[in-house]
């Protein structure tokens, strides 16, 4: 399928750095590696919780609102802020090109905590799932606006073969449909445009509906007061990902415990 020149120089940009990594630890032996991993965290079970679950992302840099003033000394205590202000899950940003991140990031705040951790990343090529589960990742997105369906679907199935769970980003109900022919279990409806940054609010309320009952549903950008929680989990999201509005905050403890609240209230949308 074409992709946006945008699209397609991050894209370019990843193999180029997956080559370079690859030289250095081959294949085999990164496989080798993340099948003696300990098993994995139990994301499933930590989305399917009661209420419409947060996801808080631990970043260092953004396109769109530059630098956040996460740094190596405070990323321990930033991951542990947000478990301990009722997230459901961490994710960490470790795509270097646009976001200054890496896998050493992630790993690093996985160790801080006991929560499941969400590898945020451009995810093509198979080397790139066994290095996540090598730094610690139990969960890792899958784009399809940027995969053919076969690679997809092979993508999925080395993930899922390690004990990951694989989440379809979708950005239209194209997407999605495409998504579901793959097999996946969680979706996420990316609000936010791959190759241009724009921010479509009405993304996931759009294509949520379509989703079968028994997907489970992430709502991913825009995400940044109470209310938008609760909006999404009207729409039937199960869990939403929030990341400016509480890397930007003052108190990341504070940020994240507001979101946590309004998933666990009585009065938020659930299926449960």
């Amino acid at each position: 399928m074409p992709a946006p020149s945008a699209m397609s120089d991050v894209v370019a940009g990843v193999l180029r750095d997956v080559e370079k990594r690859e030289a250095s630890v081959s294949f085999k032996e990164i496989k080798a590696r993340s099948r003696d991993m300990p098993p994995t965290r139990d994301a499933k079970a930590a989305l399917l919780r009661h209420g419409c679950g947060v996801i808080v992302e631990i970043k260092r840099n953004s396109p769109v609102f530059g630098p956040t003033g996460v740094n190596q000394e405070r990323l321990e205590a930033v991951a542990q802020d947000i478990e301990r202000g009722g997230a459901h899950l961490i994710a960490c940003q470790t795509e270097r090109l646009r976001f200054d991140g890496s896998l050493a990031d992630m790993a690093q705040a996985r160790a801080a905590v006991e929560l499941p951790m969400v590898c945020r990343d451009v995810i093509v090529d198979p080397y790139q799932i066994h290095e996540a589960r090598c730094y610690g990742a139990d969960v890792l997105p899958l784009q399809v606006g940027i995969l053919e369906q076969a690679r997809l679907e092979a993508l999925l199935d080395r993930a899922e073969s390690l004990g990951m769970v694989a989440v379809a980003e979708v950005r239209s109900p194209a997407e999605a449909d495409r998504a579901l022919l793959a097999g996946v279990s969680v979706v996420a409806v990316n609000s936010w445009t791959f190759d241009t940054n724009d921010l479509n609010r009405h993304a996931f309320a759009e294509i949520a509906p379509g989703l079968p009952t028994e997907v489970i549903k992430i709502s991913l950008g825009g995400v940044t007061t109470p209310r938008d929680l609760i909006d999404a989990a009207a729409c039937g999201a199960d869990a939403v990902l929030a990341a400016e509005a509480v890397m930007a905050a003052d108190d990341v403890y504070a940020a994240t415990r507001s979101l946590a609240a309004a998933g666990q209230h009585p009065a938020c949308p659930s299926r449960r």
